[in-house]
């Protein structure tokens, strides 16, 4: 996913920097900001225990997946459902069924009613998020998700795994520019394809990880562990608000929405690290509460605390240092213009007393 603030192509940088810094007798990786859950994936592939939260649930139904499971998924239930299943290895077994699902007929459910220009052409304002099509199909395949799940056909595990995979696949399809802020008047190349189920990695080993779905400063009193990752928002754009979309696909729980793009409520997910008068008392209450033996956190040079407000802060739990790293900037929209095509990104890291 083309995801604000995503670390993908900083993660032999941060994976770098951390070798450097701590021991070699840490075990358990915490990444409390998990976004699409792209560096606990890494750190997970390292070798490493996860503890991944975030408090979209869109978020922790990727991280649910991509952290949580770390075994084949055998849908040993869903045999009564699809027969055929049976003569697969099981390693084959979650292809066929994203194919399955690929081949439903179209349900025009709430996407369709709510985000496709065919739903909503008889009211008062029109939504094209994705094509008449993908919508239905969107509907369709989440639609049968539920039921599956409701009838215990499929276990938590592959139901993770199925809502993960339609999140990243309809995302592909989306008539937007980037993210769900806003959609574009006329259906691009790429909406106009039709949906394809593209079933999500599986990374196997041999923790047992954790995922949780909370405000970061409770997820903190929770938790434990050896190496601490913060990737917090670095400025006023609310995620809640930037991919409202996929957190209704994933709960699929027929919100009430308002305004040109269909928001849905979000005050209790609303981040204290993208308001100026909140950010440092938050982020001081955060690294005062980690049980670990490092943190790290990743942030900007254009961020809400400066430097010196990092500095200050994380110096309270021990001895203080950074890495720098310049990159590209992300950019939602193609059209707008930026101060720099480049931005500096910082790890500043704590080894705690």
């Amino acid at each position: 996913m083309n995801y604000i603030g995503s670390k993908l192509s900083l993660l032999e940088f941060i994976e770098d920097s951390i070798n450097k810094v701590a021991d070699k007798n840490c075990k358990i990786f915490c990444d409390l900001f998990a976004g699409t859950g792209v560096v606990g994936s890494y750190f997970k592939k390292r070798g490493y225990k996860i503890i991944a939260n975030d408090i979209q649930y869109y978020s922790y139904v990727l991280n649910r997946h991509y952290i949580g499971n770390h075994k084949l998924l055998e849908f040993n239930s869903l045999l009564k459902e699809i027969p055929v299943l049976k003569k697969l290895k099981i390693r084959n077994r979650k292809d066929y069924v994203c194919k399955y699902l690929s081949n439903l007929n179209g349900a025009k459910g709430f996407i369709y009613k709510n985000y496709c220009l065919g739903g909503t052409k008889n009211t008062k304002i029109k939504r094209q998020y994705f094509s008449d099509f993908n919508g239905m199909k969107c509907d369709a395949i989440r639609q049968k998700i539920e039921k599956w799940k409701q009838k215990k056909l499929i276990s938590n595990n592959e139901y993770y795994f199925l809502i993960t995979s339609l999140i990243e696949s309809i995302d592909k399809y989306a008539n937007t520019a980037s993210v769900y802020g806003a959609f574009l008047k006329k259906l691009k190349k790429t909406a106009q394809n039709n949906l394809i189920l593209k079933p999500a990695e599986i990374i196997i080993n041999d923790y047992a990880h954790k995922v949780l779905n909370d405000d970061i400063n409770i997820a903190i009193k929770k938790i434990h562990g050896d190496i601490l990752y913060l990737d917090p928002p670095y400025n006023q754009r609310q995620y809640a608000t930037n991919y409202h979309l996929l957190e209704t696909i994933a709960k699929y729980d027929n919100p009430k929405i308002y305004g040109k793009t269909g928001l849905r409520e979000y005050q209790s997910q609303k981040s204290l690290y993208c308001s100026k008068p909140e950010v440092k008392k938050a982020f001081k209450d955060l690294i005062l509460n980690a049980n670990v033996k490092y943190i790290f956190l990743s942030y900007n040079n254009e961020g809400l605390m400066t430097l010196n407000d990092i500095k200050e802060i994380m110096s309270l739990r021990g001895q203080y240092g950074n890495f720098k790293k310049e990159y590209s900037r992300f950019r939602a929209d193609k059209n707008r213009k930026y101060i720099a095509s480049k931005t500096t990104e910082y790890l500043h890291y704590v080894i705690c007393k």
